[in-house]
């Protein structure tokens, strides 16, 4: 197999991406070898090279502990709970939480077979418990998965002392009730304050 066809398949594995996408990909990269596609492949073997999981947290980082774990401004009594690094980088980008954080690495799926031991929620509660967490924030996917797996982190946590919260559900800013479906409005009408 040629280098063009590897680099298209491989691009088309991405997530959005398919093999028209990652064939017009290729061949921007091509006509601007020296510079986008020089700099996109050292940018790439960096990030192959450098880049590891906290082993606090889960977040990806090029120390261990990250950033965040590590740093002495943010509140360690507060811990959010996310389901994967891109979570974690939304609330990061909102700028909203300045505790530290817990990926779970996925969700609580029974029909797919994916346990908690499957998960990183074993240490979860260690850290809450060896930590002094005070609050656990859940900010967990709308879903029944993420739901299920809410409710069993908070079961789990339910003797550590810590307050468990949840993200609010309902509807979003600039949002029209027309358009909402009944769940997203029923959880609305009962997060109103």
């Amino acid at each position: 197999m040629d280098a063009i066809t590897r680099a298209i398949e491989h691009l088309a594995r991405l997530p959005g991406l398919g093999p028209r996408s990652a064939q017009r990909i290729v061949l921007h990269l091509l006509r601007q070898r020296e510079s986008r596609l020089r700099p996109l492949a050292e940018a790439l073997t960096a990030l192959a090279e450098a880049v590891r999981a906290c082993s606090v947290c889960g977040n990806f980082d090029t120390t261990d502990p990250c950033r965040i774990c590590a740093s002495e401004r943010r509140q360690k009594e507060l811990l959010c709970v996310v389901k994967d690094v891109a979570d974690l980088w939304a609330l990061e980008r909102a700028g909203v939480f300045r505790g530290r954080y817990h990926v779970t690495g996925g969700l609580l799926s029974p029909l797919d077979g994916v346990t908690p031991d499957d998960l990183r929620i074993p240490q979860l509660v260690n850290r809450v418990r060896a930590e002094g967490v005070r609050e656990v924030i859940l900010a967990l996917d709308a879903t029944v998965e993420g739901q299920t797996t809410a409710h069993y982190i908070a079961d789990a946590l339910a003797d550590s002392g810590a307050r468990v919260s949840h993200l609010a559900h309902g509807m979003p800013v600039g949002g029209e009730l027309e358009f909402l479906d009944d769940g997203t409005i029923a959880a609305a009408f009962r997060a109103r304050r």
